[in-house]
């Protein structure tokens, strides 16, 4: 299910120039319509938050991965910017009820076992975007319209949802309990270091493709490498976060996080060529690889709020960051450059660094 959440987003991340192209919207333009997402996102907040509890996870996650797949169709069939603007409202909606749903599943799972995996539920997750990009890049390339090239993602994610679905654990409880819970101050302040670190990756999956398009100057042919790179050590460095965590500590794993996200960008910003901002790409994917499932992880084990309701307390500070850069980075380079507004994203990874040094954690 982390595979299927992943394909989606990655399959509409990875033609996000496409439609920008079709629709004739500049970036500043195409910066105010993702706000729509971050929108989206605000208004699932309480409803996801509550009903999680009051049917469980796994009807939750079965309901809104399917809806989540039948958003991405529409995006592809937008006629208009409106059209956009509303689709994208619920894209934001139900990925949101996906993103808390399957992450609540993960943390049962990692409890079951007892040992620390469910970085390696997002490393499936982030393999999904790898594997996205590497699907988008194909359709790209053989003039499959994004209507077409949806559809085929529609299906695979409706006859997978059934095949997984009954291995779903069935978390539902009585007590629904209030609609909106504050979160403590543990819980705030792991969502704001999920924040900074989220609004790199989410930037990294609008933006990245149109910055080696336009900055880096890429050919056409490798325009979407910068993307895959990302992807690639993102996957990569989810797989190998459990166990450094398990040695490091949670506290000096985000430190390094934080240090890497911003290096890579830095070098992407000050050698604007394609090896060098290449490698900086390959830097921010490591950095932004384990701060998320470890923040999530740690949400999971809070001993005031039941862990559906942690990880949605948790999800609602940082998942905004996810939803609320792409758009800043449209508006910042619509007033000045695109390269300025990525001087942005290396001060959010270099706040993970800040923030996780000076929080007790």
């Amino acid at each position: 299910m982390f595979f299927m959440a992943g394909l989606c987003f990655a399959s509409w991340a990875s033609r996000i120039a496409t439609i920008q192209q079709n629709l004739g919207l500049s970036d500043a333009a195409l910066g105010g319509v993702l706000f729509a997402l971050p929108v989206g996102l605000m208004c699932s907040l309480p409803f996801s938050g509550w009903i999680i509890t009051k049917i469980g996870s796994r009807k939750l996650l079965i309901s809104a991965i399917t809806l989540y797949s039948l958003a991405l169709v529409t995006l592809g069939l937008a006629q208009n910017t409106f059209q956009l603007i509303i689709c994208l409202l619920v894209f934001g909606f139900t990925s949101n009820a996906v993103n808390i749903s399957v992450n609540t599943q993960a943390v049962a799972v990692e409890k079951a076992y007892k040992k620390p995996i469910l970085a390696s539920f997002h490393g499936l997750w982030s393999l999904a975007g790898f594997t996205g990009a590497g699907i988008g890049t194909i359709m790209i390339a053989n003039h499959v319209i994004p209507p077409y090239h949806f559809s085929i993602v529609l299906s695979i994610i409706l006859i997978v949802t059934i095949i997984t679905s009954k291995y779903l654990k069935d978390d539902k409880v009585a007590d629904a309990g209030p609609v909106f819970v504050m979160p403590d101050n543990s819980l705030i302040k792991l969502g704001i270091i999920a924040f900074c670190s989220m609004i790199c990756e989410g930037a990294m999956f609008d933006w990245s493709v149109i910055y080696f398009k336009k900055v880096v100057l890429a050919p056409v042919a490798l325009v979407g490498l910068g993307y895959t790179a990302f992807m690639f050590t993102m996957a990569t460095g989810r797989f190998i976060a459990d166990s450094f965590a398990h040695r490091f500590g949670l506290k000096r794993t985000l430190q390094v996080s934080g240090l890497l996200t911003a290096t890579g960008l830095t070098i992407a910003v000050l050698f604007p060529q394609l090896y060098t901002a290449l490698l900086g790409f390959l830097l921010v994917g490591f950095g932004v690889s384990s701060v998320v499932p470890l923040v999530y992880s740690a949400a999971g084990k809070s001993k005031t709020m039941a862990p559906g309701v942690a990880i949605a307390a948790v999800s609602t500070i940082s998942f905004m960051g996810f939803l609320i850069g792409p758009p800043v980075i449209g508006f910042i380079a619509g007033l000045a450059t695109l390269k300025a507004s990525f001087i942005l994203i290396a001060a959010m990874g270099l706040s993970v660094f800040v923030l996780s040094t000076k929080a007790k954690i």
